[in-house]
Formats: structure tokens, C-alpha cells, sequence
């Protein structure tokens, strides 16, 4: 447990640092004042900052130094504009704090909202492409050690992957259909059909096929542990099911030399981010509601199960984590990164400043609702069998 709290709590800062740092980067290239950027959460347990080209420690809750704007040529020059750059005592992400970001200082030029449309856009959206950035990264060096792949047969491996330690595997099994009653599950290695080995789901399929009604010797291991479980399959199964009611596929490990696994780690990427926006409208569409969210004791509990199975599946847990975090934070939701973007849009289209005082109550009313689904979807996850 204190292993899988420990991990957690390091994926989680992981993926919140990169994503901060996305603003921060951009922030600090755009000529924007950045007054600090934490590792972990407040309160402050101590800090560095840079005033007048001195370093300066500071303590706790104490503010940054007094600093008049940063001339635009020390910018140029990378010059520094007394940014804090601290450690917290919430180990769980980091944050970066923007001179303006919430739409004031507007007599500061080194705020944000004096900044024009596109350095104040970059940076908004900066954080989300850090992201994607780490996922495509953690994938890219996923493909080139071996990563988890399914395939129907051998035949289906990508030219110039190396495709190692297959094994045809149980992927899914339909409750109530003669599979499930005979008490195969989901994870099960079949090591043979009647002591029959087989290289491909179609020889499978047209094995069992062939013997409906008849009872059938499947061989599977479970937990290191070979058994042998008998399955009648069904002569006319349900539409769309087959005779046994399991879903199977060849898995193993698919590698690519360094210079392909860039390419197919970013088409990965994107193959994600596409799943992960069609599962968000499905969920929308299907009117699945809240039972159907996970918070971060799910999340806590998935990384604890994903840890044991080994670090390969851990690094690609990781990467789908952070492109389910670059997803959630461009949504246009008020408080989100996307929401601030669509204010921006709007303020582009309208060719004048918005109303702060709307946006910023716009914005904290919606930070209110997200607190409040945090805390009611982590009290569902703990109360969840």
C-alpha cells in the first residue's frame, strides 16, 4: 500500500510538473512576470529567488521580494524577473503562478493580460502540449524496449517490429455465455485446445467453430498455475457472439529500432488522444453519468495494479495518464486551461477587453464545481466495490 501511495504520488507530480512547466516556459519567453513556480502544493516550505542578480532565499509564507518590471532588453537576454522558485509541502504536482493571470495588474506591461492574443493563447495551451510532448516520449522509449501489444496472428506485426514473448491470451469473457459458466476469465494464457497449439485467433476460431456442441479441452495458465477447464461451445450463440463467448488475441512484446519507435510512438499518441475523445463523447452521448467517473483513489488503485505487472506497464500507464490530463484540461470548462482559451477566443472576436469581474466570477464558479466533483467522485471510489 505504501509502495503504491508512494508511486502514485510520484506519477501524479510527474504529470502536473510538466504540465506546469508548459505555462511556465512559455510565460517567461513571452516577457511575462512569473512569480513562482512550486514543487508540490502550499504552504511553502522554502524557496530561491533571483532580485537585482543576487539569490535570495525565502522562507514559508513570505511574498517575493519587491522587483520593478524586467526591461524588455534583460528579457531578451534570458534576464531574470524575481521568480520564486520553491518547494511545497504538498508533494502532489506543482504549480506556476502568472503576474496577471487572473486578469489584473493591467498596469504591470509584464502582465499577462496586457500581453496580445497569441503569447497569451501559447501559454494557455502550453501545458497540454507538455502533455501530449510526455506521452509521446514515454511511448517512444516504450517502443524501443518492447511494449504490451495485442495482434490476431503473427502475420499482423508491423514490418520492422520485433514482436517477442507471444502468447495467446483471454482478453474478455461474456458473462453468462458457456465460457463464463465453465469459469474461464479475463487474463488467462491458453497454452492449448485439446492439446492442440495454436498460432493465430482465426485457427482458434475455426477449431471451436467446428466442434459446437461438443465438449472441448481448453488448457490455460492463471497465476502461474496450469488447469484444465471443459466448455461446451454453442451451436447458436447470440448475435455477434461466438460459440464459447471470449474475446482473444496474441500478446507480447512489440519493439521497434529508435528511429521507427519516434514515428509509431507519436502515431500511438494520437491514436490515444483520438480514443480518449471518442470514449468523452460516448460517455456524453450514452448519458452514463456520474457512477461511470474515477477520481484519484481509483486512479491510486489502477497504478498499484499496473506497478506489479511490471515498470514497461507502468511507463505506458503513465503516458495514457498524461494525455487523459492534456484531454481533460483543454475541454472549454470555466477554471480548465480550455475554458480560459475559449475567453480568450471570445475577447479575439469581439475585438475588446471582456468584462473582468464576469470572467473571473465565471472562473471561480467553476473551480468551486470541480473541487466539488473531486470530492464527491473520490468518496464514490472509496465507497465503490
Amino acid at each position: 500500500m505504501i509502495l503504491t501511495i508512494i508511486i502514485f504520488i510520484l506519477i501524479l507530480g510527474l504529470l502536473v510538473l510538466v504540465h506546469e512547466f508548459g505555462h511556465f516556459i512559455v510565460a517567461k519567453k513571452s516577457g511575462m512576470r512569473v512569480e513562482e513556480f512550486g514543487f508540490g502544493f502550499p504552504p511553502r516550505i522554502a524557496g530561491i529567488q533571483k532580485v537585482d542578480g543576487k539569490w535570495r532565499w525565502v522562507w514559508f509564507h513570505r511574498k517575493s521580494l519587491t522587483s520593478p518590471p524586467t526591461p524588455l532588453h534583460e528579457l531578451e537576454r534570458g534576464g531574470r524577473d524575481g521568480t520564486i522558485y520553491s518547494i511545497n509541502a504538498i508533494p502532489l504536482g506543482g504549480f506556476v503562478r502568472i503576474l496577471g493571470e487572473n486578469n489584473e495588474h493591467e498596469d504591470n506591461p509584464q502582465s499577462f493580460i496586457n500581453k496580445p492574443f497569441w503569447p497569451r493563447f501559447l501559454t494557455l495551451v502550453a501545458g497540454v502540449v507538455m502533455n501530449v510532448i510526455l506521452a509521446w516520449a514515454l511511448l517512444s522509449v516504450g517502443l524501443m524496449v518492447g511494449l504490451p501489444a495485442a495482434v490476431n496472428s503473427i502475420s499482423d506485426v508491423p514490418a520492422g517490429a520485433k514482436f517477442s514473448n507471444q502468447q495467446l491470451a483471454i482478453l474478455e469473457v461474456v458473462p453468462g455465455l458457456p465460457a463464463d459458466r465453465a469459469g474461464l476469465k479475463a487474463n488467462d494464457i491458453l497454452i492449448a485446445i485439446d492439446g492442440n497449439k495454436f498460432l493465430s485467433v482465426g485457427e482458434i476460431q475455426s477449431y471451436v467453430k467446428a466442434r459446437a456442441g461438443q465438449s472441448v479441452d481448453f488448457e490455460v495458465r492463471r497465476q502461474q498455475l496450469d488447469q484444465h477447464i471443459q466448455i461446451i461451445p454453442s451451436a447458436n450463440p447470440p448475435e455477434g457472439q461466438g460459440p464459447t463467448g471470449i474475446a482473444l488475441a496474441m500478446v507480447g512484446r512489440l519493439q521497434y529500432p529508435w528511429y521507427q519507435a519516434l514515428w509509431e510512438g507519436g502515431k500511438t499518441t494520437f491514436s490515444v488522444l483520438g480514443g480518449i475523445f471518442s470514449g468523452l463523447y460516448q460517455l456524453i452521448v450514452s448519458h452514463a453519468g456520474f457512477a461511470s467517473l474515477g477520481g484519484p483513489v481509483k486512479i491510486a488503485k489502477l497504478t498499484g495494479e499496473v506497478a506489479g505487472m511490471g515498470l514497461i506497464y507502468l511507463i505506458q500507464f503513465t503516458a495514457f495518464l498524461s494525455l487523459n490530463l492534456a484531454v481533460l484540461n483543454i475541454l472549454p470548462f470555466p477554471a480548465l486551461d480550455g475554458g480560459r482559451v475559449l475567453f480568450l477566443i471570445i475577447e479575439k472576436i469581439r475585438r475588446k477587453r471582456n468584462n473582468q469581474k464576469v470572467e473571473q466570477w465565471v472562473n471561480a464558479v467553476g473551480f468551486v464545481f470541480l473541487l466539488l466533483l473531486m470530492v464527491a467522485v473520490t468518496v464514490q471510489d472509496i465507497f465503490r466495490k
